[in-house]
């Protein structure tokens, strides 16, 4: 279950607490949109004890838009790097990876 606790000083923190599944990123997200565009967001991941692959690709989506990850796990943190290395492999031309393939590289 997860517990999401925000607070505002000059940035906005969402201190979220728990296991984060690919069910609460419709909430996490909808909180997101409510805070007005020019506030510095960030989401404290010091509590969380568990990820799901559909948080994790929301945290890096998170992350990509300028939200700001602090006390990230380790583990989620080399989930993220995975899948931003996994996603740009997939938008690169099929040409060039088999060029690359048949070079040796």
């Amino acid at each position: 279950m997860l517990k999401i606790q925000r607070s505002a000083n000059g940035k906005v923190v969402f201190t979220l607490s728990g296991r984060i599944e690919a069910e609460d990123v419709t909430e996490l997200q909808r909180l997101l949109e409510l805070e007005p565009v020019a506030r510095h967001l960030v989401l404290d991941l010091e509590d969380v004890t568990l990820a799901d692959r559909g948080a994790v690709t929301f945290l890096m989506r998170c992350e990509q838009s300028g939200i700001r990850l602090e006390n990230c796990p380790p583990y989620i943190r080399e989930w993220i790097e995975r899948e931003k290395g996994t996603r740009k492999s997939e938008r690169e031309p099929k040409d060039r990876k088999r060029s690359a393939h048949r070079h040796g590289k």
